[in-house]
């Protein structure tokens, strides 16, 4: 079956390259030139991965993003920027976006892109199908997949779309030491390599919304010249 890619360029020039390379690696792809329409096709579609340039008309390509990782249901986005500035591409990841491109790039490089995360997609929907709705049920936490919803000592949280992914793979890995580099790859995928800063700012934001005291966590727990790791009972009660 091919897969449905909706891309969000306003050069058509590019937008239709891209569509036709797409197509060799059995791929439909849609093209939308303005960020309102984008946005809303983002809502009204079921595509498997989105390619969303920064600069558009209407509403730019990060709004874009920050709303589709709102919803509950995952699509893969992977962001085109003309811009230089480690900003841009910094806040495109912080918000949700699986991998980037700087323009000018290769054709021939971007369906590599497209390749490796409909690989990572399929990788994390085989190893986890079993599980992949089932509720943790952790001392003063619960964590229900299915609705991305997040409970802490009877309290809703609000997380992102990648604090809750963060948050769902340590669950499913207590006691588990990974570093930095490691989550990125595993939670935020291909092409992040240089990021790390990316993984402290959201191990913060995360302790600040599920820990009784940040400074004290008793969940995401730091391993000294190492990264972190989800603290498994026996931590927890030794605390």
């Amino acid at each position: 079956m091919a897969r449905r890619v909706l891309i969000v360029e306003d050069d058509r020039d590019i937008a239709h390259l891209v569509s036709l390379h797409l197509k060799d690696i059995d791929c439909e792809a849609e093209t939308v030139t303005d960020g309102r329409r984008g946005l809303e096709r983002a809502h009204e579609g079921e595509h498997d991965l989105i390619i969303l340039d920064l600069m558009l008309p209407g509403i730019d390509g990060l709004e874009i993003c920050r709303r589709v990782r709102a919803r509950s249901d995952y699509t893969p986005i992977l962001m085109l920027t003309a811009r230089n500035s480690e900003v841009d591409r910094v806040l495109g990841l912080e918000l949700g976006a699986d991998d980037y491109l700087t323009k000018p790039f290769s054709v021939l490089e971007l369906v590599a892109r497209v390749k490796a995360l409909f690989r990572r997609i399929e990788a994390l929907k085989s190893v986890d199908a079993s599980r992949e709705d089932e509720p943790l049920n952790l001392p003063e936490m619960s964590i229900e997949p299915d609705k991305r919803r997040v409970m802490v000592r009877g309290e809703s949280v609000h997380l992102t779309a990648k604090e809750f992914d963060l948050l769902l793979h340590f669950a499913r890995h207590p006691g588990r030491v990974f570093t930095r580099a490691q989550l990125l790859d595993r939670v935020w995928g291909y092409g992040h390599d240089g990021y790390e800063h990316t993984v402290n700012s959201h191990i913060n934001r995360l302790r600040s919304k599920i820990e009784e005291d940040p400074a004290q966590p008793q969940y995401i727990l730091t391993v000294w010249g190492i990264g972190y790791r989800f603290a498994d009972s026996r931590s927890r009660g030794e605390l």
